[in-house]
């Protein structure tokens, strides 16, 4: 088995999140029951669990000018996945996301779109230039 990680999130409602991640973003829906889901994230396993309340006070950050949330999560994934993702999210939006490209010209160039959940995470979708330079310093 290839090394993959495990993220486990309260989220708001069970049947919303499964929708979104099922229905809207084409994942598979693993194990589940009414108080827990898993969601198969590009081979990741992304666990959302029934929570009545949460809140996240976190700040954003300054990256190349632009204004970033500190928390949030994605997946790395190569330029032809990331294309199909692109479009369908935005086939399905009702608003057009944007994609922002990361460094350019320099070591770890990427592009990247993020969208939010039904829970009000936000999941970054990116893939790199060259994909040997996910972790070039």
């Amino acid at each position: 088995m290839k090394s993959a990680f495990h993220i486990s999130l309260p989220c708001l409602n069970i049947e919303e999140t499964i929708q979104f991640y099922t229905e809207e973003l084409g994942f598979e829906c693993g194990r589940k029951n009414t108080k827990w889901v898993d969601i198969n994230l590009f081979d990741n396993q992304l666990t959302f669990v029934l929570a009545d309340q949460f809140n996240f006070e976190y700040p954003s950050y300054s990256f190349e000018k632009d204004i970033l949330p500190s928390f949030h999560f994605g997946v790395v994934i190569d330029t032809k996945t990331w294309e199909e993702m692109y479009q369908k999210v935005n086939r399905d939006s009702s608003e057009g996301i944007l994609k922002k490209t990361f460094l350019k010209d320099k070591n770890g160039e990427h592009v990247s779109f993020f969208i939010k959940d039904p829970n009000g995470y936000t999941l970054e979708f990116k893939c790199f230039l060259k994909e040997d330079q996910v972790f070039a310093s």
